[in-house]
């Protein structure tokens, strides 16, 4: 191309030197003055019409064409600027209908499409409808019953996108997969009531929203799946704590009830009387583990309060029910750096230790500490009890693992952080919690 156009050039002035040399040569004696620089004139203005008409024709060309680049481009930023906003405000939400709510909507608008939709598909579920953008009266009659533009009706249909809209209106131009790794789980697919014709950049931009969607629902998954657990991780604790303790007492009062009314049967009175002296604190202690089992139903730490104000709150509580004097020392900001998760797990950590300390270390005062030291929380709960064997911790017919150790040990580690056990002196026993500042880290555990 380079090579023509400068041959152009060449030729053209090939052509005026050839002219110039046949005036002054053969034609001069045919050719006066004045004719000889008109029949120049004449075959410049030739050339110069006839290559500025193919060059002029060459820049409209080029001009069409960067209009047109310039118009994609303008498009393309149009649609990525879409994208980005769309993402801020998925990044916003928590619930997954207005998400896909939103994913349809940008759908529709960034394609010029008359409808959007989302269809999933499940095993057991078929294909549903999840989300629709566009006039209720374009989507078939199951899927419009949804009410608003963006809320999709919950009919489950067979396996074609298509059979969410109306037929005989809207044609569905493009559709493209909603995938979890290599697996379809859904659509995405827009259409129109007339003619439409689609580029590349139109299923790129589909292609990204597809994405987002996919995620969106990724993400609705594993938090329902995170709420299962949750709810399976608290009722195994309840059950453990019943077992523990509840079935253990209750078996206790049966057998001490039946051992009175046999005392008394046999005259026995005195000794009928010690059974069921013993039989009331049974009750009472019994007593206590169901008020602590449900003060532990409830939200642990309050977002308003925090782990300092949860702590006294319990630990008054607590002294309530046990008759122990508990005293808090704590630092009123300390756990101001914790996630809301670290903070429950090490309140339900101070609980179990609490709970430790009634059930086993015959204490009667305990001191509970919280301070922020090198970006670490630490908690402290030391007791004057009966105190304990460091070396038997968590050795083979130990007790203490019924005592919570191991639970303990599962949620500093959770947070990230570590747990021990000392001796506090001649008697009584320390558990030392210490979890770090900011986000969450699965770390080893100590227990000494």
């Amino acid at each position: 191309m380079t090579r023509l156009r400068w041959a152009t050039v060449v030729l053209v002035v090939a052509l005026v030197g050839v002219v110039e040399f046949l005036s002054d040569t053969l034609l001069d004696p045919y050719l006066p003055y004045q004719g000889d620089t008109l029949l120049v004139m004449l075959i410049v203005a030739i050339g110069a019409v006839g290559f500025s008409r193919i060059a002029f024709q060459r820049i409209d060309r080029l001009s069409v064409d960067l209009r047109a680049r310039n118009v994609e481009l303008e498009t393309r930023d149009a649609a990525l600027r879409a994208l980005q906003e769309t993402s801020v405000a998925i990044s916003t939400l928590t619930d997954l209908e207005p998400i896909l709510g939103l994913v349809v909507k940008t759908a529709r608008d960034l394609l010029n499409a008359d409808v959007a939709f989302i269809v999933t598909v499940a095993p057991v579920a078929g294909t549903r409808l999840r989300a629709r953008s566009g006039p209720a009266e374009l989507f078939a009659p199951e899927a419009a019953g949804g009410g608003s533009g963006s809320t999709a009706g919950r009919r489950q249909k067979g396996g074609d996108p298509a059979a969410f809209v109306r037929g005989d209106r809207v044609r569905v131009t493009e559709g493209v997969p909603v995938r979890r790794g290599d697996r379809i789980i859904g659509t995405l697919a827009v259409g129109s009531t007339g003619e439409r014709h689609s580029d590349a950049a139109d299923l790129e931009t589909l292609q990204a929203l597809a994405d987002q969607a996919a995620v969106a629902i990724e993400n609705d998954r594993l938090h329902r799946e995170l709420r299962v657990m949750a709810v399976q991780d608290e009722r195994n604790r309840i059950a453990r704590e019943l077992h523990d303790g509840l079935a253990q007492v209750l078996g206790y009062v049966n057998t001490k009830s039946q051992a009175a009314t046999e005392l008394l049967a046999a005259g026995r009175v005195p000794e009928a009387r010690a059974q069921i002296e013993e039989l009331a604190a049974a009750a009472r202690s019994i007593y206590v583990d169901v008020r602590e089992a449900i003060l532990g139903l409830s939200s642990p730490v309050e977002p308003a309060g925090g782990l300092v104000a949860a702590i006294r709150d319990y630990a008054e509580r607590f002294a309530e029910a046990s008759k122990l004097a508990v005293h808090v020392d704590a630092q009123p900001d300390a756990g101001s750096a914790l996630e809301p998760e670290v903070e429950d797990d090490l309140f339900r950590s101070v609980r179990e230790a609490l709970t430790n300390v009634r059930k086993h270390a015959e204490a009667q005062r305990v001191t509970i500490r919280v301070r922020r030291e090198d970006e670490a929380v630490t908690v402290e709960i030391e007791d004057d009890g009966r105190g304990f064997d460091p070396d038997r911790v968590g050795a083979a017919g130990s007790d203490w693992p019924h005592h919570g150790l191991a639970g303990m040990r599962e949620r500093a580690a959770a947070a990230g952080g570590t747990v021990e056990w000392r001796r506090a002196g001649p008697r009584g026993t320390l558990v030392r919690l210490s979890v770090p500042c900011g986000p969450r880290a699965v770390v080893g555990t100590a227990a000494r």
